[in-house]
């Protein structure tokens, strides 16, 4: 059975270098600490930029490719000229990684959006020029989310190439940070899923979809949480909608309930996610068509996360979608696997 893991990070020297330019006194405060907490850990420093090593541990476990993007925060936490110019960079260096290993690396490309415009441009670039397979972005960009009408030249240009946006976790917003700055709260135990899950709903209920029905988004970490909160979801907005207070509360009227954007718009991968119970319940809920495996490699154990897809009480159509067949489709990976 080929496994396609889709959430897997890595990095090159030049971002690394722009990142620790930055202070430990501005904005991006959090994003520098966590930059140095993850090169004071061999297994994450090593995994992000060694692909020797990475390659070693696929084949020990039997990972036929790593769909590539650039780990968190990307570029967001740049000045624009500096952020446009590391994208380009990045997808450039990204390509030649592919080119070198066709058979066991796809990558999503890397853009800035402090300049939609040029972001849109970019993302065509690292698709038409680089084969590329999609894009992803680092949730808020200057404390603001894709939902807003400016940032659309990115979301018009992935409907346009029909490629996937994945949306991937940061520490919470400027504007939100602080509630989570305790008990270890601000990371990938609970801030990472509560921004990223802020920012898919904040897609789904101001019509993005309506607007660009043919976009295609993916959520990692089994969908940052929503699938599991659809049922109070979808009761608060026909509530408010019934109660006519749904105007006041900045409620717009959707084409579909919120959930039924899950169904036709957004995907979302196991990264981090290992348990049998939670797979079962969103296949349930959602079908094994909307669910790809992914590791997040280096951050995750590639040993659990294999584990856990194997052993899963799943039929084996099951299986298959989730282990490549899902991502070979959504995110046009059509190269022989290994």
């Amino acid at each position: 059975m080929f496994k396609i893991a889709t959430e897997e990070a890595f990095a090159v020297p030049e971002w690394q270098v722009a990142m620790s330019k930055l202070s430990l006194q501005g904005p991006e405060a959090n994003e520098v600490k966590f930059l140095n907490f993850v090169q004071s850990v061999d297994e994450w420093r090593i995994g992000l930029t060694d692909f020797s090593h990475r390659l070693n541990i696929m084949d020990r476990y039997g990972v036929d490719m790593h769909l590539l993007s650039l780990t968190t925060p990307g570029v967001q936490s740049f000045a624009p000229e500096i952020a446009s110019q590391v994208a380009y960079l990045v997808n450039d260096q990204l390509a030649e990684i592919i080119a070198k290993y066709p058979t066991r690396f796809a990558g999503l490309a890397t853009v800035a959006p402090q300049n939609p415009e040029e972001a849109a441009q970019e993302l065509e670039r690292a698709i038409t020029k680089l084969g590329l397979n999609g894009l992803l972005i680092n949730s808020y960009t200057n404390d603001e989310y894709l939902d807003l009408p400016k940032y659309d030249p990115i979301l018009s240009m992935a409907a346009k190439l029909k490629v996937p946006l994945y949306i991937h976790p940061r520490t919470p917003s400027p504007s939100m940070v602080k509630p989570y700055a305790a008990h270890g709260l601000i990371g990938a135990l609970w801030g990472f899923a509560a921004d990223t899950g802020l920012h898919a709903m904040r897609l789904i209920m101001s019509g993005v979809f309506d607007r660009h029905p043919d976009l295609k988004v993916v959520l990692g970490h089994m969908g940052e949480g929503i699938p599991y909160w659809f049922s109070r979801i979808d009761n608060m907005y026909h509530k408010f909608n019934a109660l006519g207070a749904a105007e006041a509360i900045g409620i717009r009227p959707l084409r579909q309930v919120p959930s039924e954007y899950f169904k036709t718009n957004i995907y979302m991968t196991t990264s981090g996610m290992n348990s049998h119970a939670t797979l079962e319940y969103a296949i349930k809920l959602l079908g094994s068509e909307r669910i790809m495996f992914a590791i997040d490699f280096p951050y995750e154990s590639t040993e659990e996360s294999i584990a856990f897809l194997e052993t899963a009480p799943i039929t084996l159509q099951e299986r298959e979608n989730i282990a490549h067949l899902n991502a070979m489709r959504v995110f046009g990976i059509n190269r022989p696997l290994s």
